[in-house]
C-alpha cells in the first residue's frame, strides 16, 4: 500500500469502524469477493480513494445506492502494447475505462525498438494524469533478434537507469529463448537484473517445452502469453507458471483454452490483450470476461483472472480486491452476464458511467520525438528479385495466428526476375530498413493475402518496426514506401499509382497524434480500400505484422532476409 501519514491512517481507522463518515460509500452491493469465490450483500466505504470497510450499515458524505447491483474490483490488463493501438496514451484511456480496466501493466516494446530510452520516457510522460494507472515492464529484446535491424540495443546497463522506477515492475516478455536456454551472457544480464530488484521477467515462448522449458523457467522467467491450446497451456501451468490469455486482434487465444480454464485451478492465470486495434478496446478486458462466461467460465474466476490473479503476479499488494485497505478501483454489474459496467470508479472517484468516460483528461505535455522513417534513398530496382529457380520458400499465414506455415510454391519468371502471381495468390513481400538508412531490403514471398492488384505497407512490423510492403506489382509497392516516407510512417494502400487509404502515424511511425475517433475512421478506410483490392484477410495490416516477428515459427521475414525462425537463421529464398 502507498504510504499514508498518521492523520490519514486514524482517518482510515475511523472510518473502517464506522466512527466517521466516509468520503463515499457504494449502498446496498452485491460484493464479489475474489478471495473467497463468494458473493454477498454489503455497503462499501471509501476514505481517500482507498476502500476502509465492506460490512453493512456504512454512511457517507457522499452515497450511491447501486440497489442489488453487483460490485466488483475493476480489471488489469496484464500485457500490453499501447503502441498496437496507433493511440496516445490519453486516447487509449478513453476508450479502456468505461469498459471497467483501470490499470494496465504496458510494454512499451515497440516504441523502445523506434527509439529507445526516449521512446520509454515519451511513454511514461504520455501517461501521466489519467484515470488509468499505466505501470511498466522493461523491454527484453531490442532487437528482438540479431536478425533484424532496430533503432536501437538495449542492454541490462540501459535499463538499469530504470528499474528501480516505482512505475516499472519488471521485465518484459523475454522473446529471445533460445538465448536464455543456451546461457547467452547478455541475455542472461537482463533476467539477473529483474531478479535481483525481485521484480518478475515476463515470458514469450511458443511451443517451448519439455526440458528446454525447464530450464527457461529455471531461469526466472515465470509467465507466458503465446499459448495456443490446451496442451501447451497445461504444461506450462504444471511448471508453475502463469497462463496469460491472451485475446489480441490478431491472436485470439481464448477460446482455444476455455477447456483449461473450466478444468483446472485458474488462480495462475490472468487476461491479457497484448496487441489491439483501436475497434477491439471499446469492449476491453471486460469482453473477455464476458466470453469467458458466456463459454462456461464461473464468473468469479474469471473477474479474479481479470484482476486479483494480475496484481498478485506483478506484486501489487493494493489492487485487484473489494477489500479493506485495497485501492477503490470498482466496477459496478448489473449482471454477470454481460459485464457492461453502469458505474466505474478510479481512487474512489467516478471516472466512468453507463459506458462513457465522465472526467475530462487534463492535458500533459510528453518531449517531442525525433522523425523516426530514415531509408536509404530508395529505386524500383531495388524490389527486384533475380530468380535462381521458380520455387520459393513462401511465408502462409494462418488468419487470426502469429505463426506462420512454410512451403514451396511456384513463381512467374520474367526477364529473369521473380514476380507476384495473383492467381496462386503468391506475392511479393519487402521489409526496408527504416532507422539508420542502412539500405538493407529483404525480399521474399507471402501467400494468402489474396491481392488482385496495388499494394499495401506499413511502418508497424513487429519487432523492429522496419517498412514492410506487400503488393502485385513492384510500381504500387515503390509508390507505397515513398507515400510513407513523406508522412513520417503509417498505413497505406494504393493502386495504379494513387493513394486509396492512408493513415498517418508520425509518432514514432507507430502512433497517431489524432483523436481515436478519427483514426477508427481512417481504419475503417483502410479495410473497405484492402477488399477493393481483393485482400481475402480481414485485418491484413495486423497479420502483415508480425511477418518480421522472427521469433514465431516457422518462416519470417526481416531486412535481413528470409527467417527459418525454427533453425534461427538466414536461410535462401531459391530452392
Amino acid at each position: 500500500m502507498e504510504q499514508k501519514n498518521k492523520t490519514d491512517i486514524e482517518k482510515l481507522i475511523k472510518t473502517a469502524r464506522g466512527e466517521e463518515k466516509a468520503d463515499l460509500v457504494i449502498k446496498n452491493a452485491k460484493v464479489i469477493n475474489v478471495f473467497t469465490e463468494e458473493i454477498y450483500d454489503a455497503d462499501i466505504a471509501i476514505c481517500d480513494g482507498t476502500i476502509a470497510g465492506v460490512a453493512k450499515d456504512y454512511h457517507g458524505v457522499e452515497e450511491i445506492d447501486v440497489k442489488g447491483a453487483y460490485v466488483s474490483p475493476s480489471f488489469i490488463d496484464g500485457h500490453v502494447h499501447i503502441e498496437s493501438s496507433m493511440l496516445m496514451p490519453s486516447e487509449f484511456a478513453k476508450m479502456v475505462v468505461p469498459s471497467g480496466t483501470t490499470t494496465i501493466v504496458a510494454d512499451p516494446h515497440e516504441i523502445s525498438n523506434v527509439m529507445g530510452l526516449q521512446g520509454i520516457s515519451f511513454m511514461r510522460e504520455a501517461s501521466k494524469n489519467l484515470p488509468l494507472d499505466v505501470y511498466m515492464t522493461l523491454p527484453s529484446c531490442v532487437p528482438a533478434t540479431n536478425l533484424e535491424t532496430s533503432g536501437v540495443d538495449l542492454n541490462s546497463y540501459d535499463l538499469a537507469l530504470l528499474i528501480d522506477a516505482p512505475w516499472v515492475l519488471g521485465i518484459a516478455e523475454m522473446m529471445n529463448f533460445p538465448g536464455v536456454i543456451n546461457c547467452d551472457s547478455s541475455v542472461l544480464s537482463k533476467i539477473k537484473l529483474g531478479l535481483e530488484k525481485a521484480k518478475v521477467i515476463d515470458g514469450h515462448a511458443p511451443n517451448l517445452s519439455g526440458k528446454d522449458l525447464n530450464a527457461y523457467i529455471a531461469a526466472g522467467v515465470h509467465s507466458d502469453h503465446e499459448c495456443t491450446n490446451p496442451q501447451e497451456a497445461i504444461e506450462k501451468l504444471r511448471s508453475g507458471m502463469y497462463l496469460m490469455v491472451r485475446e489480441a486482434t490478431g491472436a485470439r487465444d481464448l477460446e482455444p483454452l476455455i477447456p483449461v480454464l473450466k478444468n483446472y485451478n485458474t488462480r495462475k492465470c490472468m487476461f491479457v490483450t497484448d496487441d489491439r486495434h483501436p475497434k477491439h478496446l471499446e469492449k476491453h478486458i471486460s469482453r473477455m470476461v464476458k466470453k469467458a462466461v458466456s463459454c462456461g467460465v464461473d464468473p468469479i474466476k474469471a473477474i479474479q483472472m481479470a484482476s486479483l490473479n494480475t496484481a498478485e503476479y506483478f506484486n501489487l499488494k493494493n489492487l485487484g480486491a473489494v477489500a479493506p485497505g485495497y485501492k477503490a478501483d470498482i466496477a459496478v454489474f448489473e449482471n454477470l452476464q454481460d459485464f457492461e459496467p453502469s458505474l466505474v470508479l478510479k481512487n474512489g472517484k467516478q471516472v466512468a458511467a453507463g459506458g462513457k468516460l465522465t472526467v475530462d483528461l487534463k492535458s500533459n505535455n510528453p518531449p517531442v520525438l525525433r522523425g523516426s522513417v530514415n531509408i536509404k534513398y530508395l529505386y524500383r530496382e531495388d524490389l527486384q528479385i533475380k530468380a535462381n529457380s521458380s520455387s520459393v520458400k513462401t511465408i502462409n499465414v494462418i488468419p487470426g495466428q502469429l505463426i506462420t506455415k512454410a512451403s514451396v510454391e511456384k513463381v512467374k519468371i520474367e526477364n529473369g526476375f521473380a514476380l507476384s502471381d495473383t492467381e496462386s495468390d503468391v506475392l511479393k513481400i519487402a521489409v526496408i530498413e527504416r532507422h539508420k538508412a542502412t539500405g538493407n531490403i529483404g525480399l521474399g514471398f507471402v501467400k494468402g493475402f489474396g491481392l488482385k492488384s496495388g499494394a499495401i505497407a506499413s511502418t508497424v512490423a513487429h519487432d523492429s518496426h522496419n517498412m514492410i510492403v506487400i503488393g502485385t506489382n513492384d510500381e504500387d509497392m515503390y509508390y507505397a514506401a515513398v507515400e510513407l516516407v513523406k508522412s513520417q510512417g503509417g498505413k497505406i494502400i494504393v493502386e495504379n499509382g494513387k493513394t486509396l487509404a492512408h493513415l498517418k502515424l508520425p509518432i514514432a511511425g507507430l502512433m497517431s497524434d489524432k483523436p481515436y475517433q478519427q483514426v477508427k475512421e481512417n481504419i475503417l478506410e483502410l479495410e473497405n480500400a484492402a477488399k477493393k483490392i481483393g485482400c481475402k484477410i480481414s485485418d491484413p495490416f495486423m497479420s502483415m505484422a508480425f511477418l518480421s516477428l522472427s521469433v514465431i515459427p516457422e518462416l519470417k521475414i526481416t531486412d535481413k532476409g528470409l527467417i527459418d525462425v525454427n533453425n534461427f537463421e538466414i536461410t535462401d529464398l531459391f530452392v
